[in-house]
């Protein structure tokens, strides 16, 4: 099996309106694909548009903009400015220069018609595994996601707010703080991005429930043996205890009030320790959260795990109420759950995720698939919103531009559909080649992207993360058996000569992002941890599939590569995240070195915290 193409740099469409990100519902050229002047467009208002709609035309008189409202102005501004980009990178590869346009510049001329299919397009950044960004990195990832017409953004929070009275749960985690939020909910505001408050409610507490003062209000104090043998902290509040309840009342009185939307997201997902026949407390719970005060008149996310697996409760929910409903493999069953949902009379969103986590380097073909199935469901059923998520379980490893492909597959995806039918990951690399990474030379997304299709050139292809991930996650786990039975040398070889081409595209690249050296730093980081894999994972195959069984000579080498990878790592996050959590997040490769130096690896080993 050979790697994928990570090399080239012709465009794969000359037409630019289909390299938009993204691409617009309608949009007309003349048979001769002349050029007219770029000129400040003419204003109109319409407000027979559909929301959020505009016209966008350009010709040789002029360029003007038809809008509804104040969105679809934001629009049709973005869609050209997307258009003056595009021609900026067809003459840098024609070699006349790479600089943004000057004034008297050219634009193609078109007309567009275009409108969102979701109301609701929005992302989901995990900031609770370990990694909370810089407010310079949150602002530049809304202005990105604003060009890309996301309007949507959260910010998933077990314990990185800081709450008043709880510092011994947040003080080691840089936590964001209401002037924090405050500065970024305008920011979110100037942009026509809705930043809405994002606090899970009862199951995922972990952060909270290792601390003496907390424990008490989990339903196993003690933990429980959760799968594959492996026993957890406690994680999950026990709806049974008054004083669990207060504890959340708290949070959200705190946070909620911190942003202007209004709507909140209580997750609720995944509570591991309730019982089946304990389930009607869930629905007893989101009920007292609804009537709480700080809530009252706000809409309420609510993850739909639950609900899937209990429709009975279906008829229990609350007034103003959403539920999202996630699943994160290609095949997930999102047609029946929202077939189920739209005839129960429920409003309610889909949530495919970028595939990032627990993959070192992306699962492209699956996010695309995923995020795929989710839009459909969605449109067929009627979802009024289509969040992507982006996870970081088991210590955010994933380097930031793994998300990328899959932020802007669901940015197409939640737009238009139908503009979008058969996206493949070639398009992808393109769309992030114009609007992410700003490379002419076309290879900065052709090499994320190769590495992201890394994942299904082995086998086995376990869901919800990568096999490369599991050998240097969970050392204790013999390789070749189990999650990551069917791993062959040959395949593995495949992979580094896939890091080698994509190394390579770098090489070539020419990203005019103001930290392009960050950025292919970051990628050829990506590179190195799944090199580090392969190595790892082909010398246990060569024995038994233990660390013991590899000589000590392969485990000094093995335990260089993983010093150095270390390092790289923590200069690398601290570039755009703050330096709480790193600790978290490179303790998993650290007890990796030590498996290495002893050859042992302790089988209860699931994190730092436990």
């Amino acid at each position: 099996m050979g790697p994928p193409a990570a090399t080239g740099s012709a465009p794969r469409s000359t037409d630019p309106l289909a390299r938009l990100l993204p691409r617009p519902r309608t949009g007309e050229r003349p048979p001769d694909r002349r050029s007219a002047p770029d000129r400040e467009p003419v204003l109109t208002t319409d407000p027979a548009l559909r929301p959020e709609g505009y016209c966008l035309e350009v010709d040789d008189d002029a360029v003007r903009i038809v809008h509804g409202d104040d969105a679809g102005l934001r629009h049709a501004r973005a869609t050209l400015a997307q258009l003056r980009r595009v021609v900026a990178h067809d003459g840098a590869r024609a070699g006349r220069g790479g600089d943004a346009p000057a004034p008297g510049t050219t634009l193609p001329v078109c007309r567009i018609e275009d409108w969102p299919d979701f109301a609701v397009r929005g992302v989901m950044l995990d900031i609770a595994r370990d990694r909370v960004p810089t407010m310079d990195t949150l602002r530049t990832v809304v202005d990105r996601l604003a060009s890309w017409k996301i309007n949507q953004l959260q910010l998933y929070t077990e314990h990185t707010f800081a709450y008043a009275g709880h510092d011994e749960v947040w003080r080691d985690a840089s936590p964001l703080t209401a002037t924090d939020l405050h500065e970024l909910d305008a920011h979110c505001h100037a942009a026509g991005v809705e930043l809405v408050a994002n606090q899970n409610t009862l199951g995922h507490f972990e952060r909270w429930l290792r601390h003496d003062r907390y424990r008490p209000l989990a339903i196993s104090p003690d933990g429980f043996d959760w799968v594959f043998g492996i026993h957890r902290p406690p994680l999950t509040l026990d709806p049974a205890k008054p004083e669990a309840f207060a504890l959340v009342s708290e949070l959200l009185a705190q946070l909620v009030p911190q942003v202007a939307s209004s709507r909140v997201h209580v997750g609720m997902d995944e509570p591991w320790e309730l019982t089946a026949e304990r389930t009607p407390e869930w629905a007893a719970w989101l009920g007292a959260l609804r009537a709480l005060p700080v809530l009252a008149g706000r809409e309420l996310l609510v993850w739909g795990d639950v609900l899937a697996l209990h429709p009975e409760l279906l008829g229990e929910l609350p007034a103003g109420v959403t539920v999202c409903e996630w699943g994160y493999e290609d095949n997930h069953p999102f047609r029946d759950r929202t077939a189920r949902l739209a005839e129960a009379g429920v409003e309610f969103w889909v949530a495919p995720g970028t595939s990032s986590w627990l993959s070192l380097s992306g699962r492209i073909a699956n996010m695309i698939g995923n995020i795929t199935a989710a839009a459909d469901a969605g449109l067929a059923d009627g979802a009024t919103g289509l969040l992507v998520t982006d996870w970081g379980d088991m210590g955010h490893h994933q380097q930031p531009p793994v998300s990328d492909p899959g932020l802007a597959t669901a940015a197409a995806l939640a737009w238009c559909g139908a503009s979008h039918a058969g996206l493949g990951a070639g398009e992808v690399a393109e769309l992030l080649d114009l609007h992410c990474y700003d490379d002419p030379a076309g290879e900065t997304g052709r090499a994320v992207v190769a590495l992201a299709g890394t994942n299904a050139m082995v086998e086995p292809r376990p869901p919800n993360m990568s096999a490369l991930a599991l050998p240097l996650l969970l050392p204790q786990w013999p390789v070749g058996r189990a999650l990551t039975g069917g791993l062959r040398a040959e395949d593995l070889a495949a992979v580094e000569e896939t890091v080698d081409a994509a190394g390579a595209a770098l090489g070539r690249a020419r990203s005019r992002r103001g930290d392009a050296a960050v950025l292919a730093d970051e990628i050829r980081a990506t590179g190195a941890v799944l090199r580090l894999s392969c190595h790892d994972a082909a010398q246990r195959l060569a024995g038994d599939g233990t660390l013991a069984s590899v000589s000590a000579a392969g485990r000094r080498a093995l335990g260089e590569e993983v010093a150095a990878y270390t390092a790289e790592h923590r200069r690398l996050w601290l570039e755009r995240f703050r330096p709480g959590g790193l600790a978290d997040s490179l303790a998993w490769f650290d007890h990796l070195a030590r498996c290495y130096q002893d050859g042992t690896a302790d089988p209860a080993w699931f994190g730092p915290g436990g």
